[in-house]
C-alpha cells in the first residue's frame, strides 16, 4: 500500500503554488519531480566532495570517484546488466542513442536496412535517418494500429536477411502503449539483427532485467526516475561496445597518448570522453534507491489506479478523444476534445495550476498518423493523487464552458 502523502512530503516543490493556486504536476513523461533525497546528495557532492574523478590521488578526488562508480554499481545492479563496465554514463537518452549511431556508420553499407517504429520520439529517429544518409542504409518504419499498438504482422514481413539493426521505444512518450520488446528482440536476433531500446518513458514505471531481455541496447534518462537532468545511461553488450570506436576524443578515454599514434581506454572510460556530470552520476544512483524503497511493483499498481480513475472520468466529458488505448500501457492519456486546439487547453488548465504537456510531444508521426496537430497529455506518477485528477476533471470542464 503506498502512502502517498508521505511521499508527496519528499518532493519540496509539490507544495508550491502557480498562478494562485497550489500545484498539480501532470507532466511526468517529459520530466519527474526531484524529492529531496536526491537533491541532498547533490548538494552533499559540493558541499564535502566537489573534486574531478578518476585522476586525483588525493582524498577528495578518491572519494568522489568511490562515490560515482558507486552509482555505476547501482544502475548496472537495477538494471541487472552482467557488468558494471557495460553501464555508460552519458549526458541522457539523446546522447546514449546518436552514441550507438555514430559507431555504427563505419559497420553499414547500401545494401543494409535499418529499422525503427512508427511511434518513436524523435531522438530515436533523427540519429537513423542521419546515419542512413552517411551510409547508404534504407530506414524500414514498423506502422501501427488505430488503438495505439505496433502492427506485429508488418513487423514479421518487414524482417529479413538485410535487417542490422532495430530501434524500439519501450514505451511511447506520446500514447504510453507498453510495446513488446521481447518479442521483437527475439524475432530481430533471429536474423542475427541487433536492437536498441529507448527505455527513456518505461523506466519511471517498468523495471527492466537487461540480461532476461537479452537486448543488445538500453538507453534511459535519470530526470525521467526523480533524478537530475543531464546524465543518463547507455547499456551495450560487452563485447558490441568493445567493437565500437569511441563517439568523442579527449581526456579519460585514453590509455595513451603521443602526437604519432593514441590508444583508447577500457570499458566504460573509452566512451566517457571530458569531465562528466559526476554530481549528476551520483544522484542518478541515489533517485534509483528511492524508488526502489517504494518498489517499482507498487508503483505501477498505483500508477495504474490513477490511470484507471482518470481515463473513466474523461470519457464522460463528451467529445473528447483518447488516443492510444492499447491494453498494455502507462500512466499516460493523450486526448483532445472536439475541435479545440490543444495549446488553448492546456493554457487555461496553467491558469488553474496544472501542468500538462501540449503537442506534437516530439512525436510527430504518431501525430500525422492520426491526423491532429497534437494532444493535451496527463502524465502521472506515484506522488499524484485521486483529488489532483478531480482537479484536473474541474479544470477541463471550466475549460470547455470558456472555449466552446
Amino acid at each position: 500500500m503506498i502512502d502517498v502523502n508521505k511521499i508527496r512530503a519528499d518532493f519540496p516543490i509539490l507544495s508550491r503554488k502557480v498562478n494562485g493556486q497550489d500545484l498539480v504536476y501532470f507532466d511526468n513523461a517529459a520530466t519527474s519531480q526531484t524529492p529531496n533525497q536526491v537533491i541532498e546528495v547533490i548538494v552533499d557532492y559540493y558541499s564535502r566532495l566537489n573534486s574531478n574523478i578518476h585522476r586525483g590521488v588525493h582524498k577528495l578526488s578518491q572519494e568522489a570517484t568511490d562515490a560515482y562508480e558507486t552509482a555505476r554499481i547501482k544502475i548496472q545492479k537495477h538494471f541487472n546488466a552482467a557488468e558494471p563496465y557495460e553501464i555508460i554514463l552519458t549526458a541522457g537518452t539523446t546522447e546514449s542513442i546518436n552514441l550507438i549511431a555514430s559507431g555504427y556508420t563505419k559497420f553499414l553499407n547500401p545494401k543494409d536496412e535499418l529499422m525503427i517504429s512508427a511511434m518513436e520520439h524523435h531522438s530515436n529517429i533523427v540519429p537513423w535517418q542521419m546515419l542512413c544518409e552517411k551510409t547508404g542504409a534504407h530506414l524500414k518504419v514498423i506502422p501501427m494500429k488505430l488503438d495505439g499498438t505496433l502492427n506485429m504482422e508488418a513487423f514479421d514481413k518487414l524482417l529479413n536477411s538485410k535487417t542490422k539493426l532495430v530501434f524500439v521505444n519501450h514505451v511511447s512518450n506520446a500514447l504510453g502503449t507498453v510495446n513488446p520488446i521481447k518479442e521483437i528482440i527475439n524475432k530481430a536476433h533471429g536474423y542475427e539483427a541487433l536492437v536498441l531500446i529507448d527505455g527513456a518513458q518505461a523506466c519511471p514505471h517498468i523495471k527492466p532485467d537487461l540480461q532476461a531481455l537479452d537486448v543488445d541496447f538500453y538507453v534511459t534518462s535519470a530526470h525521467k526516475l526523480c533524478g537530475p537532468t543531464g546524465v543518463g545511461m547507455l547499456y551495450g553488450k560487452a563485447e558490441l561496445l568493445k567493437e565500437l570506436p569511441p563517439y568523442q576524443g579527449g581526456g579519460e578515454m585514453i590509455a595513451t597518448v603521443t602526437f604519432e599514434k593514441t590508444t583508447y581506454a577500457d570499458l566504460p572510460h573509452k566512451f566517457e570522453a571530458g569531465t562528466p556530470n559526476i554530481s549528476g552520476g551520483i544522484a542518478f544512483g541515489a533517485a534509483l534507491d528511492y524508488m526502489n524503497s517504494i518498489g517499482f511493483d507498487t508503483i505501477a499498481k498505483y500508477e495504474n489506479e490513477l490511470l484507471t480513475y482518470c481515463t473513466d472520468a474523461l470519457k464522460k466529458i463528451d467529445g473528447i478523444k483518447i488516443y492510444g488505448e492499447a491494453p498494455d500501457k502507462t500512466a499516460v492519456i493523450s486526448f483532445n476534445v472536439g475541435e479545440i486546439h490543444p495549446y488553448d487547453l492546456g493554457s487555461i488548465l496553467d491558469q488553474l495550476g496544472i501542468a500538462v504537456r501540449t503537442g506534437h510531444h516530439c512525436a510527430q508521426p504518431v501525430m500525422d498518423f492520426f491526423e491532429i496537430p497534437g494532444t493535451v497529455r496527463a502524465s502521472f506518477s506515484f506522488y499524484n493523487t485521486f483529488e489532483e485528477i478531480d482537479r484536473f476533471i474541474a479544470g477541463i470542464q471550466k475549460a470547455l464552458l470558456m472555449l466552446r
